[in-house]
């Protein structure tokens, strides 16, 4: 594995044309802006540049998406993902670049190391910020850049909420928001408003929650009946993971998504006492210390079950 330091990163970047940027399975904030600002700063330099289309984009992500989506049949000469900590993460049609990708830029401590070269720093909040960083390295940051990057460092640290925001991503959100940018649309989409579907979810969700750990551990489910019975959509159910977080006492929320039958997609938001990646890495995953996910395949009892227990091999005082 090539690691590079970011001013390496942008030289790379310098040299490179007709760029396929890939995101990750299930797209969020900050894989879909880090990867729209990365082709905007690409093209102010006079490069060819596109995003992959992804399957998985939301209401709420896929505007900032659009204007980069590749068209059908565009051959890439360089291949850059953003934001993947993991081939496991890409979206089908991304699986053929699987072993192509000539720089990976990720954050997360479970990074694999899969691209030809590499940037990856775990003590960013968001990808977003060293993209920022790539960014300003290769000259002007505009507002075409500015707004996508703010989606991303914005949405992975809660608008600032979250222990992984540090003094830095501060800086970064300043900088950006000096370019005139509409970042109070950006937090009224993403932070302030919720559909009447999206709050049946959290009803039910918060009607069915179970306790465990002297009730520090809360579980949250997702099945697919509850999907159909509300009749929600993706966008509806996006970042459903950030809900149990805020219940007083727990310092560890695990939600329970099921994406097919019997198929359960985790994620989990932590504090202190519970390392969110080790637990998921028992179950094949990994994130961060306070917010990482798996999958596991299994009906519902069994599945928790499984996940109680990495909590538990992770957590020395975990009690059931």
């Amino acid at each position: 594995m090539t690691s590079l330091t970011v001013k390496e990163a942008a030289e790379r970047l310098r040299s490179f044309d007709n760029v396929l940027i890939l995101t990750h399975l299930r797209p969020d904030g900050d894989t879909v802006g880090s990867a729209a600002a990365l082709c905007e700063g690409l093209r102010a330099l006079g490069k060819t540049a596109y995003l992959l289309p992804n399957p998985g984009l939301t209401d709420t992500t896929a505007p900032y998406f659009r204007p980069c989506a590749a068209w059908a049949g565009f051959e890439p000469r360089q291949v850059v993902s953003v934001d993947i900590a993991t081939v496991d993460l890409l979206p089908e049609n991304a699986r053929p670049y699987a072993d192509r990708v000539d720089l990976a830029i990720d954050h997360h401590p479970s990074f694999e190391g899969f691209g030809r070269e590499n940037l990856v720093r775990p003590s960013a909040a968001a990808a977003g910020e060293i993209i920022y960083d790539i960014l300003a390295e290769l000259g002007p940051i505009t507002a075409e850049m500015a707004l996508p990057l703010y989606v991303a460092v914005a949405t992975d640290c809660g608008c600032f909420a979250y222990n992984n925001t540090t003094a830095h991503t501060h800086a970064v959100a300043a900088a950006l928001l000096q370019t005139g940018i509409d970042f109070h649309a950006v937090n009224k989409t993403f932070f302030r408003t919720k559909s009447r579907k999206r709050l049946a979810l959290e009803a039910a969700m918060l009607s069915e929650i179970e306790y465990h750990d002297r009730e520090r551990v809360a579980v949250l489910a997702v099945p697919l009946s509850l999907i159909a019975r509300v009749q929600a959509t993706e966008t509806d159910a996006e970042d459903l993971s950030a809900l149990g977080g805020q219940i007083e006492g727990v310092d560890c929320a695990v939600t329970m998504r099921e994406l097919r039958p019997d198929v359960w997609k985790f994620s989990l938001r932590t504090g202190p006492r519970v390392n969110a990646t080790k637990a998921c890495a028992l179950l094949g995953g990994g994130g961060h210390a306070a917010a990482a996910g798996c999958t596991v395949e299994a009906p519902f009892a069994e599945a928790k079950r499984r996940m109680l227990e990495a909590i538990a091999q992770v957590v020395p005082d975990f009690t059931l």
